[in-house]
């Protein structure tokens, strides 16, 4: 059979510049929100600078990971080294777990410490701040489903949650300068609340990444569709098996072809060999198609 196709580098290229971008643009948000919050008397507003910086490392984190990822199979690793991008993934998620952790013991802190009511200011640049990292939400998270990088996808999570705490902070600042005296603590309730959000999103990043690494099957589309295509090739009298894992960007197959008992092994490869050229053909996810050939009964 003919041997497997080398890993594109295209998808990991999309990824990379990407996330490029997402650090670049958290390293400019970072400045911003600490020094508002310093200036603006809003903790929330810090707590958001330090969600961002976690962004930046997280960010770099999956730079790595999607450069890991792309690399050719090699002899310790002949399944090639796509593991790393779900693994990026996780350590994403645990990261994403540590930061709300911190913000969560800060803003308790600073809700039993009275102080002054956060500036106006605070508020737009908050507004700016949802606007600018939505965007980059949708942008990430749409180069994370081309691709299928469970990596790709968490960091745009990251951008979410970073809307996320901007946005209640904004509601806390809003409540604050409404409600004057007496409700000085309101953007550090928001923080709070912002941190329980983080975890939430983290748990929505760590599950698929860790099923992936547990080589739990795609959804069963996938492997339909895989059916049809094998089904379609003459001389395919009928299929039993056919599992599917995902393996960083692409796809392996074991398939199970049953074809006529009284065929020579030749005829029996060549038929084989078809289904597999027609499945990597259709399917160009698909790094590799193993498959096992079968007699019809007698």
């Amino acid at each position: 059979m003919t041997q497997p196709r080398t890993t594109s580098a295209h998808p990991v290229e999309k990824g990379l510049r990407s996330t490029l971008l997402g650090i670049i643009a958290n390293l400019g948000m970072v400045a911003i929100k600490a020094l508002a919050g310093y200036f603006g008397n809003s903790y929330a507003l810090i707590a958001d600078a330090i969600e961002s910086a976690s962004d930046v490392f997280t960010s770099f984190i999956v730079w790595i990971g999607l450069q890991a990822a792309s690399k050719k199979p090699d002899s310790n690793h002949p399944y090639g080294h796509g593991k790393a991008e779900p693994l990026t993934a996780i350590v994403v998620a645990l990261s994403l777990i540590a930061a709300a952790i911190f913000i969560a013991i800060q803003s308790v802190e600073h809700i039993l410490t009275p102080h002054v009511t956060p500036e106006p200011f605070t508020l737009i640049i908050l507004v700016i701040i949802v606007l600018v990292k939505e965007g980059m939400y949708r942008y990430t998270n749409r180069v994370g489903s081309e691709i299928e990088s469970a990596a790709v996808k968490a960091d745009a999570w990251h951008h979410r949650s970073d809307a996320i705490t901007s946005l209640t902070a904004a509601i806390g600042i809003a409540i604050a300068l409404i409600g004057g005296p007496g409700y000085e603590s309101a953007d550090d309730w928001a923080a709070l609340i912002a941190s329980a959000i983080i975890v939430i999103n983290a748990y929505r990043i760590f599950m698929p990444a860790f099923t992936e690494i547990m080589d739990a099957a795609p959804p069963s589309e996938f492997a339909n569709e895989v059916r049809l295509i094998a089904a379609k090739v003459p001389q395919v009298q009928g299929l039993d098996k056919c599992l599917v894992r995902k393996m960083g960007f692409e796809y392996f197959v074991d398939l199970h072809i049953i074809v006529d008992g009284d065929l020579s092994v030749r005829e029996g490869h060549d038929i084989a060999h078809a289904v597999k050229a027609e499945v990597m053909r259709q399917k160009p996810s698909v790094y590799d198609v193993l498959i096992h050939v079968e007699p019809t009964q007698p």
